[in-house]
């Protein structure tokens, strides 16, 4: 058995070309008023701007366009709620992206809070968490999201699969797994701490690797034909799970780089065009 490969770089490219033809649509029923993301990067850290930038790359990809709002490190808690405030009350913006980390002084729950809803495209309030758990209208977190539009584009089946998440954050594991439960998969939540993790690895379905270790979940914990998503990424190209030797072992499985990646950046703005959507032509 050679396994699967979920590419997320192809489901990204093919999507974009979607969107870029709704965006056109949208701007012809919208007497040319544009869909806008406004991302905002607080400090100086590389990566946080190189994950800006290719965000805003991906906007003018599809036609959209994207406001860049960079504060400087020291900024305070008040001054981020404040310019928050600014984006949530300008008709203009569609999309709000804060760019995690934030600096420490900062309480970053509070500033994701802060952001409005209808314009919380990367999934990060709360309210919204709430009403995903409770499958109401929110936008998910965009990673998570992009694993479940991942994991739909290779229909590849949840209901009644026993899935093992391997991470709790607020933006990754706890809502993945929220999601798996609500596609009618059962699941497992597992993480850093848990006490053996390989027992609960070996019995899982679907293996999702969202723990923040390299290669912590190891290849021959999991079963034959299990279908195995690594969400994370480190030095080197590897991410959460020793990938390499389940080319031969499970179903299906996500490469790092290449897999879950792309998918993030594309369901942020997959549901940045559906925010403005609803707003232009309400």
């Amino acid at each position: 058995m050679t396994a699967l490969i979920l590419d997320g770089k192809a489901v990204a490219k093919k999507t974009e070309e979607e969107l870029s033809v709704r965006v056109t649509k949208l701007k012809e029923a919208a007497n040319g008023a544009t869909p806008i993301l406004a991302t905002i990067l607080v400090g100086a850290d590389p990566a946080s701007a190189t994950y800006v930038k290719m965000k805003g790359n991906a906007c003018a990809r599809i036609g959209m366009d994207s406001i860049r709002v960079e504060m400087s490190e020291e900024t305070t808690t008040e001054e981020l709620l404040a310019k928050i405030g600014e984006l949530n009350a300008n008709p203009d913006v569609h999309g709000i992206l804060l760019q995690h980390p934030v600096p420490s002084q900062i309480d970053e729950r509070a500033c994701f809070d802060a952001i409005d809803l209808t314009k919380d495209v990367d999934g990060v309030t709360c309210l919204g968490f709430g009403r995903m758990a409770m499958q109401e209208s929110a936008y998910g977190s965009a990673t998570p999201q992009g694993i479940m539009r991942l994991l739909e584009a290779y229909d590849i089946e949840l209901q009644g699969k026993h899935a093992v998440v391997v991470g709790r954050s607020p933006i990754l594991g706890k809502p993945m797994a929220l999601m798996l439960l609500n596609a009618n998969a059962t699941v497992t939540i597992c993480h850093s701490r848990t006490q053996n993790l390989a027992e609960y690895v070996a019995q899982a379905d679907i293996v999702v690797g969202a723990v923040g270790v390299p290669e912590l979940i190891k290849a021959d914990w999991i079963k034959p034909g299990a279908v195995v998503v690594d969400a994370g990424y480190h030095p080197g190209g590897i991410g959460d799970i020793e990938l390499e030797p389940l080319t031969e072992i499970a179903s299906a499985i996500t490469p790092v780089p290449g897999g879950v990646g792309p998918m993030t950046i594309n369901t942020l703005i997959y549901q940045s065009v559906d925010a403005a959507e609803k707003k232009l032509l309400s």
